[in-house]
């Protein structure tokens, strides 16, 4: 995990900044020396290829650095090398949910093994992906902590909700 923690944007909200493919770190790097507090999670992955293995470190989301800053004076952030935006509604720069962030760091500051996965929203249409109902689909739905999907006979206007393991539920594109 790289954070830089500097004097720049202690008192101001996350932003995501969205970068080029494969700058996270670049970037991280650059702002940090700039001043500013950077958050870049990552993740170990291992690599196979033909001749050896190797543990690549690889960002938790990738083409996205978080920093700290005054969106106001935000031009030394935009002018960094492979910053191509920040992240909000349309030109609109959105601020981070300060708790969101707060969770990212907890968890990569411990250490706890983390890898990127599919965002998925309550009532969003989804796939089984593993067990005896691979392939089956249906809406995402939460009861008492529970990942459930619920499947439904249109034409009786019935459903049946089913237990599943939430690792193995991706999104239908």
């Amino acid at each position: 995990m790289a954070a830089a923690a500097h004097s720049i944007g202690l008192d101001f909200p996350w932003y995501a900044l969205h970068v080029r493919a494969k700058y996270e770190k670049k970037v991280t790097d650059a702002l940090a020396g700039k001043g500013y507090e950077c958050l870049l999670p990552s993740y170990r992955q291992q690599r196979k290829w033909s001749d050896r293995d190797k543990t690549l470190e690889l960002p938790l989301f990738p083409g996205y650095v978080f920093s700290r800053f005054d969106v106001e004076k935000r031009l030394p952030v935009l002018t960094t090398l492979g910053v191509v935006a920040i992240a909000g509604l349309g030109k609109v720069p959105q601020p981070l949910d300060e708790h969101e962030i707060e969770q990212v760091r907890r968890v990569t500051r411990v250490g706890y093994p983390a890898q990127p996965w599919p965002y998925l929203k309550i009532g969003q249409k989804v796939r089984i992906t593993a067990g005896p109902l691979t392939g089956v689909e249906g809406l995402l739905q939460q009861r008492r902590g529970e990942t459930r999907v619920v499947l439904s006979l249109t034409h009786l206007e019935r459903s049946m909700s089913v237990l599943v393991d939430s690792d193995a539920v991706r999104p239908v594109n």
